[in-house]
């Protein structure tokens, strides 16, 4: 049954993902590709067909170049309703940040989507608002360095060559989110970075370090909107203290050079 997977992966008491039903076709397909910072940073890539969002994690995000493969693992169908979704998702799976990275509508390359997918081999039109152009998802059966699971969920990603291909890092070009034009730290922000202080979904490597600056950075701007909040006090008495740690490294620092300058004057008397 469609959906299936999604909801018995989720506690939606517990996730703000929507849960979603299976939505009436509609005159365009919706796209959308979501920027998700959890145990690794991915991007997820969603096409509408058949009333859900077929989706592939893309490790390293859609690539601009031809020449330039990127490994795309097929994952559980997603309710349409999620190509909306960014915010936090606390805890259990898929616990992290989700952004909005792209939006739009796409239009296949062939008259049967259905065959396509079976064959492993589909081809389709972007039209959002940093990919466009002719792509095309096309099945490894996992024999693609650095797949994992095999079968048929190891696919890739390619850009054919056209007027919106190049070598444009387009991930690095454009990082913000196409709904709220924010950043990771934004999102967090504008829900409660004090929950990752303890239980961050990853807490070491290079993950980990990306999300220790992040909630650091999203502390500092809820309490930049919210002055006279707990989390302004509490920012403010660790300027303070590192103030103090400051000034009393310069006292030592001062107590330690006065003897030295005392004797340099007395050994100058006596001579």
């Amino acid at each position: 049954m469609a959906l299936e997977e999604y909801k018995r992966k989720r506690d939606f008491k517990k996730t703000p993902e929507p849960e979603g039903t299976v939505a009436a076709k509609g005159t365009e397909r919706f796209f959308c590709v979501q920027k998700h910072l959890a145990s690794h940073l991915h991007y997820d890539f969603r096409l509408e067909h058949n009333g859900v969002l077929l989706s592939w994690a893309v490790p390293k995000g859609p690539s601009l170049d031809p020449k330039t493969k990127r490994l795309a693992m097929h994952v559980e169908d997603h309710p349409v309703e999620y190509g909306e979704f960014e915010g936090v998702i606390p805890e259990g799976y898929g616990a992290g940040i989700v952004m909005l990275w792209d939006r739009g509508t796409w239009t296949p390359e062939t008259d049967d989507v259905d065959a396509a997918l079976k064959k492993g081999d589909l081809k389709f039109t972007l039209n959002g608002y940093k990919l466009k152009g002719s792509w095309v998802l096309v099945r490894t059966g996992g024999r693609y360095a650095g797949a994992r699971g095999g079968g048929d969920r190891s696919w890739l990603l390619i850009k054919h060559r056209d007027d919106w291909s190049g070598d444009l890092d387009i991930t690095e070009f454009a990082p913000r989110s196409v709904k709220s034009d924010g950043e990771f730290e934004d999102i967090l922000a504008q829900d409660n970075p004090a929950i990752w202080h303890t239980n961050r979904p990853a807490k070491g490597g290079d993950t980990g370090a990306m999300f220790a600056t992040i909630i650091e950075r999203a502390a500092k701007l809820k309490s930049e909107r919210n002055p006279g909040t707990k989390a302004t006090r509490d920012a403010d008495a660790k300027d303070e203290r590192a103030a103090r740690t400051k000034d009393t490294k310069g006292t030592r620092d001062t107590k330690t050079k006065e003897p030295q300058r005392a004797r340099s004057t007395q050994s100058k008397k006596k001579k």
